[in-house]
């Protein structure tokens, strides 16, 4: 009786770990995760809209995004975004720097699937 009562009870128990691994969370697609800028102007500020779309279940929070270096400035969604609704990280890049390439990522933090995703900018400053 006791070896049935352990059986129901871990299977009871990886039926409970199995569903709550599976529920329906929030998640994110972005229409792109990558922007090229191509040339740009050394200190002349550029700017790219990262829109992205809730494909969960649940409400998506960004709680926050950490650009890669200081030249890059991200404003994005505060509020949550719902199931099937768009949001959008907006990106600011003022390279003092160059001419070179450049390359920069922004770290986003969220409840989604994946907590942690990374999205690109990338182009190639010239001189005025």
């Amino acid at each position: 009786m006791k070896k049935v009562f352990l059986l129901f009870a871990f299977f009871s128990f990886f039926t409970v770990v199995t569903k709550a691994q599976t529920a329906s969370t929030a998640d994110f697609k972005f229409e792109n995760e990558t922007h090229n800028f191509g040339k740009i102007l050394l200190g002349k500020p550029v700017t790219h809209n990262f829109t992205f779309t809730n494909v969960g279940e649940e409400p998506l929070i960004l709680t926050n995004v950490q650009a890669s270096c200081g030249c890059t400035v991200p404003e994005f969604t505060k509020v949550p975004v719902k199931k099937g609704e768009k949001g959008s990280i907006k990106v600011t890049f003022n390279a003092a720097a160059g001419p070179a390439p450049f390359s920069k990522s922004l770290t986003i933090t969220s409840n989604a699937k994946t907590p942690m995703k990374i999205i690109y900018i990338k182009g190639e400053t010239i001189n005025p």
